[in-house]
């Protein structure tokens, strides 16, 4: 909280013990954390739907997930959009979503566990990037017309190829950088691989609006009531293991939402 702002309210202890930092600039774990007033009884109409693991697991995650799938590129019967780390926290809740808005979906994992969860997520075809070349595989996969979009959680190591995988006007979203940063990009590309677009989207600029943040909340709250959006919480760590959740997660050790428990 900014000295001397009167637009928060003290900190105060989330219900449940629980806080999901979606609106944070910089991540943290805390047991308690400073939001806009209003904010607070938005979120008890999310959390009075959903319990309260389930709403820490699909908040940040969840709301990202739903900019991506229906504001970034909303998708639409026809479409066919790459999902990478598609076994992922947001990558699981991506397919759901894709699905859901009737898109065929191809994943890329690491792992043939990984392929497994991202199919039960949704994906109709997985590709293991560890053995196989995702752009090939999308070619073939799509008789070489390519794909509408491409959701990119990953960054330097994937970002490049995806543009191959595009069909004329097609988008790239980037929106993580698991593997490192994306270097300097020179526009020209976007012209010479068929006129394509480009993005970096994030959360803050998709919920600016008590009413869009109400929005997003709440469809994620009633797909989650009605059965049509699973959450996975394999992992969960107490407060003091944080660092520990960390190392899972840079190991890629992880699959779903890691949750840290105060």
């Amino acid at each position: 909280m900014h000295r001397g702002s009167s637009e928060f309210e003290p900190l105060t202890r989330t219900r449940g013990n629980m806080t999901d930092l979606s609106h944070s600039t910089f991540g943290a774990q805390s047991e308690a954390a400073a939001s806009p007033p209003a904010w607070g009884t938005d979120f008890d109409q999310v959390r009075a739907t959903v319990q309260a693991l389930q709403g820490a697991a699909s908040l940040l995650q969840g709301m990202t997930a739903h900019y991506l799938a229906s504001s970034t590129y909303p998708l639409k019967p026809g479409d066919t959009c790459l999902v990478h780390s598609a076994a992922g926290g947001v990558g699981l809740l991506l397919c759901q979503i894709a699905k859901l808005r009737g898109a065929r979906i191809i994943g890329t994992v690491s792992t043939e566990e990984k392929a497994k969860l991202a199919r039960e997520a949704g994906a109709d075809e997985v590709i293991l990037y560890t053995k196989q070349d995702f752009v090939a595989e999308v070619k073939r996969l799509t008789n070489g017309k390519g794909l509408n979009v491409v959701y990119d959680a990953v960054g330097k190591d994937t970002f490049d190829k995806g543009f191959d995988c595009l069909v004329p006007r097609g988008m790239m979203v980037l929106y993580g950088q698991s593997s490192g940063p994306v270097g300097p990009f020179d526009l020209q590309v976007l012209n010479a691989k068929g006129s394509l677009f480009v993005t970096r989207p994030s959360l803050n600029h998709h919920a600016a609006t008590r009413e869009e943040l109400l929005q997003r909340s709440g469809e994620l709250a009633g797909w989650i009531r009605d059965g049509k959006l699973k959450l996975r919480m394999e992992f969960e760590f107490p407060l003091k293991d944080a660092a520990e959740a960390h190392r899972a997660l840079e190991g890629r050790k992880t699959t779903g939402k890691v949750l840290i428990v105060p």
